[in-house]
């Protein structure tokens, strides 16, 4: 299994913020990663630096998939900025590297002597550089801070939450922090509209589990991970009830099973391993998640989770296989998990 970056700020992001705060922007910036929030909001915190009321818009040049051209790209680097030290040229969602391979030499050119009035800024939701791509790649290596936006960390999240509950007037406890972000996932996002959601529908000061609970549509992860509880506690008819909300929320069949299944396989590596840390490291997961998967672990045996695992591979073959009623199947897994968990 691949591993996956840690969370946290990637150096190019660190550099970044440390050029924000010293409000001195480099010549070339490669904003992207997991965490989009995180990309606008320094590309916003960019242009309160380098741009003003008065001449922004002539010192802002926008180039997208849409207009983008080398020549429009030269242009816009060649002007100069009005009434201000420089100007900010943003590029956004352009594949540089399906440019032809004229293109792809001027841009590499450009790329390599940026001017000292210009602020380039190359935005994406993936950024994928096709390394054989040698000369453009090697432009790009060599100017660019490439800033990476990871998700956050819980304890990091846990203020960032607060904060912006207070800035709502509203306050929420540590818990309900970590219980919303249990139901939401890492994205501040989707926090961000969460947190608009619940203040809105709260007619108190302090945030509650029910008002949460009330307008919150949890993630598909969130509602597995109440199966797993549900099959824990025992309570077979609540497990079958958080399936059939999956089934509501329109998830396919098949990432349905996927999940369960890498819930049951965080389980089993939870028993085997017995230790957050390991679980952090082998599966890539936060350790507030890890957390919550080993203490989950301890309600099961590490029979149940090997049988649990192997039932899911088998629900996944027959799913794909499409030779049998996909709800049914769904049902009847949640029925021989709720029987291997009866008998364990």
């Amino acid at each position: 299994m691949a591993k996956k970056p840690e969370r946290g700020m990637s150096e190019g992001a660190k550099q970044l913020l440390q050029d924000l705060k010293q409000k001195n922007p480099g010549r070339f910036y490669i904003l992207y990663g997991e965490e989009d929030y995180l990309c606008r909001h320094y590309f916003g915190k960019l242009k309160e630096l380098l741009l003003d009321e008065l001449t922004g818009d002539f010192n802002y040049h926008k180039l997208t998939a849409e207009n983008f051209s080398v020549e429009l790209l030269s242009d816009s680097m060649e002007t100069l900025p009005m009434m201000a030290e420089r100007s900010l040229i943003h590029v956004d969602e352009v594949d540089l590297f399906a440019l032809d391979a004229k293109d792809q030499e001027a841009v590499a050119e450009l790329l390599g002597d940026i001017p000292e009035h210009c602020c380039l800024v190359l935005s994406y939701v993936e950024f994928k550089p096709d390394k054989r791509k040698k000369k453009l790649w090697s432009a790009i290596e060599k100017n660019a801070v490439m800033a990476e936006m990871f998700y956050q960390q819980e304890r990091e999240l846990y203020s960032w939450i607060t904060r912006h509950f207070r800035e709502e007037g509203k306050q929420i406890r540590t818990e309900l922090c970590a219980y919303l972000l249990q139901l939401c996932g890492l994205s501040m996002t989707r926090l961000l509209g969460e947190i608009a959601k619940i203040s809105a529908y709260s007619g108190a000061t302090e945030i509650v589990r029910e008002d949460i609970d009330a307008v919150v549509e949890p993630t598909m992860e969130a509602v597995v991970f109440d199966i797993t509880n549900a099959l824990a506690d025992r309570n077979f008819d609540r497990a079958m009830d958080r399936l059939h909300v999956l089934v509501k929320l329109r998830a396919e069949p098949i990432a349905i099973v996927g999940a369960i299944g890498a819930q049951m396989r965080k389980l089993y590596g939870a028993k085997v391993l017995k230790n957050a840390d390991e679980l952090v490291r082998v599966y890539s997961m936060s350790p507030g998640a890890a957390s919550f998967v080993m203490t989950q672990a301890r309600r099961f045996s590490q029979s149940f989770c090997e049988k649990a695992v192997l039932l899911c591979l088998d629900a996944d073959r027959k799913l794909k296989s499409a030779r049998e009623d996909e709800g049914l199947l769904l049902e009847f897994l949640i029925l021989q998990l709720a029987q291997e968990a009866r008998n364990d």
